[in-house]
């Protein structure tokens, strides 16, 4: 049975001279993930995350350097707990790949309901209409997120060609995310977030079973443009 609950954090271990740091490297990563959480973006300053670990920032600076090099590391730890979990539920010699697909779905949908990723992600998506490297990091973690739904689509259809597949990984994934707003942690609709799983798995299921080769490509008639 798949685990639906996925780790805040898959802190990577530091090597040579720097394993000694360990201890302290993971407790300011996880006091940046507390402070963007509970109080927003506005608090992710290197000065509140040390203060949050009883350290100045010259002591910050030991572990990080920057906020960039930071908030790149959080973000890194936070899609790596992601894949794990995603990777135990593609490798399951026991499952079908509509099986996986379904239990991604529900994996994704579930996790939208806790604290955590109700309010880190939005806080990132807002940083990332200002900032530049923010937007780069968020373009590589949900790469990173879309890999394994891409595989599943190529085995459940492996005749749709490699582009249509991204296309349809990234509908899929911008489609169960948008449902942060409306069935996450708090939010009015989260009591029926069963019935949305339910609705994603035969919905999404259906869909990359029927899509034929070229029909993403041909788009939708009369829409030669989009506005800038």
């Amino acid at each position: 049975m798949a685990n639906f609950e996925v780790p805040d954090l898959k802190i990577r271990p530091r090597e040579g001279g720097y394993a000694r740091g360990q201890e302290g490297f993971e407790q300011i990563l996880r006091a940046a993930l507390s402070l963007l959480v509970e109080q927003g973006s506005k608090a992710l300053t290197l000065r509140r995350i040390a203060a949050e670990c009883g350290l100045n920032v010259g002591n910050l600076n030991y572990y990080f350097k920057s906020k960039e090099e930071l908030i790149r590391e959080l973000l890194d730890a936070v899609i790596s707990s992601y894949e794990e979990s995603f990777d135990d539920i593609f490798h399951d010699p026991d499952a079908s790949p509509k099986q996986r697909l379904e239990r991604v779905v529900t994996l994704i949908l579930t996790d939208i309901t806790t604290k955590k990723t109700s309010r880190f992600f939005p806080e990132l998506w807002a940083m990332a209409n200002h900032d530049p490297f923010v937007q780069e990091r968020m373009e590589e973690l949900y790469s990173r997120a879309r890999v394994v739904l891409n595989a599943l689509i190529g085995e459940i259809n492996p005749g749709l060609p490699s582009d249509e597949r991204e296309t349809l990984a990234l509908f899929i994934s911008g489609s169960m995310e948008g449902m942060t707003m409306f069935a996450g942690f708090d939010k009015p609709w989260r009591q029926r977030m069963p019935w949305i799983i339910g609705i994603a798995q035969r919905s999404f299921v259906d869909l990359v079973q029927k899509m034929k080769p070229g029909e993403i490509r041909e788009g939708v008639e009369g829409i030669t443009d989009l506005p800038r």
